[in-house]
């Protein structure tokens, strides 16, 4: 089955449109991110052909929603974060000052600030109405391959590739913790809503799960036969699904570590997961260049979405659950409408 697909925000090279053929990107004020903040309202379209924009110019490796609904942001291989409206397609400001690949980006639980990732080893805490950088996160040794929110607002946690996760006060930029037992690259890394557990994902084949109160290691998951890329938690935190090269989705519960559900019908790399905000669903991304939807409860495939060129790196639900955004090795980014799933 197929789902709508809303609105496609395009990152094309430079010499792969015309000049003729190049949309017009919206020139963002310097202080101003271009994006209204009003209720949120998302008008279903017949769009026949994806409406796409001059964005990224390069791979797209993380998409996020602010809490409100109201903004999109994407980062990727091009160094930059770019700001989007989910409800027009429309592009808004660009975040500057990476100077390397931006692998991971997050809102806060306010929505005024957001946290990046980046290959050159560092973190950076945004001010998301201003667009500037309030402040950088410097103690990795290596590439920084993912960034979370604490849900109180007050800790972010960062995943790297020199095997540690680390966790940050955003207040005063000082670490206030370091979590090692990953033998290879972690990859992911995620704060339970209720705050009790951070899951940590690695090349290594294993999930960590840790105690952020104590900084003691508290269980590892073992399943998958490959690297796992990426972790979520449900949002009752009673579940962790973990996507892993061995081309499966494993639901599992954290306080057992036994497995509750498997999803295998990827033919590539899982390199994504998002739990919807009802929790009734996950979304799934992969090397295979498309994105699949699952039915917690009965385990079956919900959605196969197909449009994107090339490999899918990330997924993220809207926060009403009625969007679903991707983003690919394609250069762009993809909305699409979970309400015309058949039920």
């Amino acid at each position: 089955m197929a789902l709508t697909q809303i609105r496609s925000i395009s990152s094309h090279d430079s010499d792969s449109l015309s000049p003729s053929q190049e949309p017009v990107p919206d020139t963002p004020h310097p202080s101003s991110s271009h994006i209204q903040r009003r209720k949120f309202s998302f008008f279903r379209r017949n769009i026949s052909y994806p409406m796409t924009l001059k964005g990224h110019n390069g791979w797209v490796l993380s998409v996020a929603f602010s809490p409100d609904g109201q903004i999109l942001a994407s980062a990727g291989r091009d160094c930059t974060i770019r700001l989007w409206d989910p409800a027009t397609g429309k592009g808004g400001m660009t975040f500057e000052g990476h100077s390397s690949c931006v692998r991971s980006i997050v809102f806060s639980p306010d929505g005024n600030l957001a946290v990046s990732a980046s290959l050159d080893n560092t973190v950076r805490l945004w001010n998301v109405a201003a667009g500037w950088s309030r402040r950088m996160f410097d103690g990795h040794n290596d590439s920084v391959q993912a960034v979370a929110f604490s849900m109180d607002g007050k800790c972010i946690v960062s995943s790297s590739k020199d095997c540690t996760v680390r966790l940050w006060d955003p207040g005063t930029g000082q670490e206030r913790g370091k979590l090692e037992g990953h033998t290879q690259s972690v990859w992911a890394v995620n704060f339970s809503p209720n705050g009790n557990l951070i899951a940590s994902a690695s090349l290594d084949g294993t999930v960590k799960l840790w105690d952020p109160a104590t900084l003691q290691h508290h269980r590892t998951f073992k399943e998958h036969t490959d690297s796992v890329r990426a972790v979520a938690f449900s949002p009752d935190s009673k579940l962790v699904a973990s996507a892993s090269h061995d081309h499966t989705v494993r639901l599992w519960d954290p306080a057992t570590g036994q497995v509750h559900r498997t999803f295998k019908d990827h033919s590539g790399w899982v390199q994504a997961v998002a739990f919807s905000p009802d929790g009734k669903l996950v979304a799934s991304a992969s090397s295979d260049n498309t994105v699949r939807l699952w039915d917690v409860a009965t385990g079956r495939r919900r959605g196969k979405l197909l449009g994107h060129k090339d490999s899918v790196q990330a997924v993220a639900f809207s926060p009403d659950g009625n969007l679903l955004a991707s983003s690919s090795n394609d250069h762009t980014v993809r909305l699409w409408d979970v309400a015309t799933a058949p039920m």
